[in-house]
Parts: C-alpha cells; sequence; structure tokens
C-alpha cells in the first residue's frame, strides 16, 4: 500500500476526506461515453468526411468539455448521506441525497456529512477517582447529526471534537465519584456523561443519544483486597445469622421447657420417646446417666420387661 493510500485512509479514520469532489460511477460512465464519442467522431470526420481541421478540432473540443463537465460536476449523494457545498467560499446549501449538480470552479463540496446513528469508542486511562484511586474506563458514544451545515461550518472536525469532549466529560464524571459509585453507579454515569456531552456537541449540530460504560480496570492489588473484604463480611454475616438462629433454638427450648415444669409424667414419657427413639435404631448404643434412670424409673421399668420375657418360654414349655 502507497504512502499516499495509508495517508488517505487515516484521515477517513478520523472523519476527513481528502477527496471531497469524490467521483461516481454515473459521472464517469458518462464522461467514458463523451470520450469515447469525441474520439469515433473525430476518426469518422477525418477519415470519412474529410472534414476541415477546425469542424474535427471544433467537435473533439465540444465533446472533450462536455466530458470533463459531466465527470466533475455530476454528484451523487448516498440516502443517508447529505453534500454541503460552497459557491466562491460562502455557503450555498445542502445537497443530496440522490443526483444533483455542481457548477465547476465555482461550487465546491467541502464535506459530506453522514446521518446515520454513528459510534465511536473512547476511554480514560489512569484518571483519579473522588478518592484518589487510578482506574481505566472504557465506553461507547452513540451519536447522530442533526443539523450538517452546523457540523460543516461551526466545527473543523465534527468527529475528532466529539472524541475528544466524550472524552474530556469522562475524566471530569470519574473525578467527581468515589470508586465505589463507580463500581456500582454505571446508570448514574452513563446519565451524566450523556447530558454532559449533548451540551457540548448540539452547538455543533450533534445530538447524543447513549452513552454506555463498557468496562471499568482498577489495580490488581485494590482488586485483590476488595474480595477479601467481601469474602470477611460474607464470613462475618454468616457467624451473624448463626448466632440469630440459636438464639431462637434457646428461645423455643425455653418455650418447651415451661410445658413441663408442672407435669413431670409428659417430662418423662418424653424422656422415655427420645430414648424409645435412640434404641430402634439397629446397632444403636445410648448411654443414660445414673440420675436420668432414677428420675425416670427406668430401673424397675426394665426389670418389669425382662421378668416378662423370662415369663414367655415358661409358658411355652408347659
Amino acid at each position: 500500500m502507497s504512502i499516499n493510500k495509508i495517508f488517505d485512509q487515516r484521515l477517513k479514520n478520523f472523519g476527513v476526506d481528502n477527496n471531497p469532489q469524490r467521483l461516481n460511477g454515473l459521472s464517469a460512465t458518462l464522461a467514458t461515453v463523451g470520450f469515447l464519442i469525441a474520439t469515433l467522431g473525430t476518426i469518422y470526420m477525418d477519415v470519412s468526411l474529410n472534414a476541415s481541421d477546425f469542424a474535427i478540432f471544433a467537435w473533439l473540443a465540444v465533446w472533450v468539455l462536455a466530458a470533463i463537465y459531466v465527470l466533475f460536476s455530476l454528484k451523487v449523494a448516498n440516502q443517508w448521506e447529505k453534500a454541503v457545498v460552497l459557491r466562491f467560499g460562502k455557503f450555498h446549501g445542502l445537497k443530496g441525497p440522490g443526483v444533483f449538480w455542481l457548477i465547476p470552479i465555482v461550487d465546491v463540496a467541502t464535506e459530506w456529512i453522514d446521518h446515520r446513528v454513528m459510534v465511536s469508542p473512547f476511554s480514560a486511562e489512569k484518571t483519579l477517582t473522588k478518592d484518589t484511586v487510578p482506574v481505566d474506563v472504557d465506553a461507547v458514544l452513540f451519536w447522530v447529526v442533526w443539523d450538517a451545515e452546523k457540523a460543516a461550518l461551526e466545527v473543523e472536525n465534527y468527529r475528532t471534537a466529539i472524541t475528544w469532549a466524550s472524552q474530556t466529560a469522562l475524566r471530569e464524571v470519574i473525578g467527581s465519584l468515589m470508586l465505589a459509585d463507580v463500581l456500582a453507579g454505571r446508570a448514574k454515569m452513563d446519565a451524566d456523561l450523556q447530558k454532559i456531552i449533548d451540551e457540548r456537541t448540539t452547538p455543533w449540530g450533534v445530538s447524543v443519544q447513549s452513552v454506555e460504560i463498557r468496562d471499568i480496570v482498577i489495580p490488581k492489588d485494590l482488586e485483590d483486597a476488595m474480595s477479601r473484604q467481601a469474602q470477611a463480611e460474607r464470613e462475618r454475616q454468616a457467624r451473624v445469622i448463626l448466632g440469630e438462629s440459636e438464639e431462637q433454638i434457646a428461645h423455643s427450648f425455653a418455650t418447651a421447657s415451661e410445658a413441663y415444669i408442672n407435669n413431670p409424667t409428659a417430662l418423662h414419657l418424653r424422656a422415655m420417646n427420645m430414648l424409645f427413639e435412640g434404641l430402634k435404631e439397629k446397632g444403636a448404643l445410648v448411654i443414660v446417666p445414673s440420675s436420668a434412670v432414677d428420675t425416670m424409673n427406668l430401673g424397675g421399668l426394665s426389670g418389669m420387661v425382662a421378668l416378662a420375657q423370662n415369663q414367655k418360654p415358661q409358658e411355652r414349655s408347659g
């Protein structure tokens, strides 16, 4: 790729058309036809008609001039764009979309304004928040040109101006917020950025439709510290919940104990039921304190059970 092509491509990336008097397929085709007619007519007049040199020159000059006029005067603007035309250096009007004519030398199409919604990425690197934390923020701006005349006449390069205005607005917003607000308040940042940028670009005939924050990058050490802080906070909450659960269980036991204060029989039945639940599991072993045996009279009860079990075999043998 040649240096001129690289230069032209970079200019287009910044929104500058290095060839505002751009050619199009229709004018090029008509100009080519004019040149062919001029050439073929000259040959025919010279060979077949044996015309004079003045007639041949006049024929050739007329068709060549007509072809050149069509080539540089006939313009075609796409559906989404308009051409800003200056006549003798003064604003003459907007042309397009569609086919329109320019007067060579007199008229100049200085800008071709795109009226579609445009997308411009921008970023702010190593920008300090209100609590002096450096962050990198990437964002996307959606904007549209609503007045082609202002966009062409009020600012030298509206695309570059929009990018710089967006970047400076992003730095201002970040500098006015704490880190926690930057991380948690993306919607508010989007709204604030849209308002600030739109106020700056409205005089240029540009309207900002929306701003979206794509990514927020904080230093790695701070990210690790915030991760540990969040983990410690979750552990603290888990301990608080566990303590509240223990308190509720203790309160439930205290309420249940009030029902057994004046009813020892119910307490014995509850104790026996708990013992039975533990013994019904196969292979289970339950160690009961002697005080509990005396309290529930389990000794007499176990003796009666053993006596009943011994009497059964004797009755069967008799």
